[in-house]
């Protein structure tokens, strides 16, 4: 099937800004992509009701990225803190209701990096908490029409959600409209047995899609399966967008627990541009 095909702007710049939207979105479109993603790691970084113009006056749809960023907690953390950070993701749901995006993706339940040991029942303790956190962020996002998309990361950037099971575990509470999981290769190829299984395992919930190398550069220079996840996406029910997420070294939000310490392709540019002719390439195997 042909499915739309993404960037996030991280793979440039870090924080976004409306200036720097305006210079990125006409190359993305006029590379061939569908999609921009557009992260918010605070709120007013960029202007919403600007970028819809911006990526309606150019035909590019938009997805946006929640960031979780120090002091961002949903779990094990003081209610003040909850409290700040469920007002943060609220306030990101209305942000992608006004540029179309269909859902708000990340580790909706801690910041990037902190990790902390916890017996299973601590663990379980923790899951109902993060259901009950976030179901008022779930409520408010549907409302404008928006889902959540809590994403899995690696044993290094989290210790609480970082397999499909867990997440799944997780978020059982939620009704699956309103809240489901952002799936990012990269943190499958580090925690999952079988990728494509997980993905299947998925099926009905998986809300969003991320797509990199290994190494977090562009999709194909490396050794992942992508017929297997492709037809695993395919399998599962998913007809979203893929989009293309890497950083650059100097990303204000988490380029240190990403660990971004050396360049991923000869240029930032290559990493979009070999991604997505890679993406193109796959889809019209699939397809033939």
């Amino acid at each position: 099937m042909r499915r739309a095909l993404g960037v996030n702007t991280w793979v440039w710049t870090s924080p976004l800004s409306d200036t720097g939207l305006e210079r990125l979105a006409p190359r993305i479109r006029d590379w061939g992509f569908d999609t921009v993603e557009l992260p918010v790691e605070d709120i007013g970084d960029w202007t919403p009701a600007r970028a819809a113009r911006l990526l309606d006056g150019l035909g590019l749809s938009a997805t946006v990225t929640l960031v979780m960023g120090a002091g961002r907690e949903l779990v094990a953390t003081d209610p003040a803190t909850a409290a700040a950070t469920r007002d943060y993701l609220r306030r990101v749901a209305d942000a992608a209701a006004e540029v179309g995006s269909p859902v708000i993706a990340g580790p909706a339940y801690a910041s990037v990096g902190r990790t902390w040991r916890m017996t299973p029942a601590q663990r379980a303790d923790c899951y109902a908490e993060l259901a009950e956190n976030l179901a008022p962020v779930v409520e408010h996002a549907s409302a404008a029409g928006v889902r959540v998309a809590v994403e899995p990361l690696n044993r290094y950037e989290t210790s609480l959600l970082n397999t499909v099971d867990q997440a799944l575990t997780a978020l059982d509470g939620l009704p699956a409209d309103g809240c489901g999981l952002a799936l990012d290769v990269y943190h499958m190829n580090i925690e999952e047995t079988d990728p494509a299984a997980a993905i299947r395992r998925a099926a009905g919930r998986i809300a969003h899609v991320q797509v990199c190398a290994n190494d977090r550069g562009a999709p194909g220079t490396d050794h992942l399966d992508w017929p297997g996840i492709l037809a695993a996406l395919d399998d599962s029910g998913y007809t979203g967008p893929l989009v293309i997420e890497s950083f650059t070294a100097e990303n204000a939000a988490i380029a240190t627990a990403a660990s971004i310490w050396r360049p991923l392709a000869p240029t930032q540019d290559a990493i979009a541009v070999d991604g997505l002719a890679f993406l193109r390439r796959l889809h019209h195997q699939e397809d033939g």
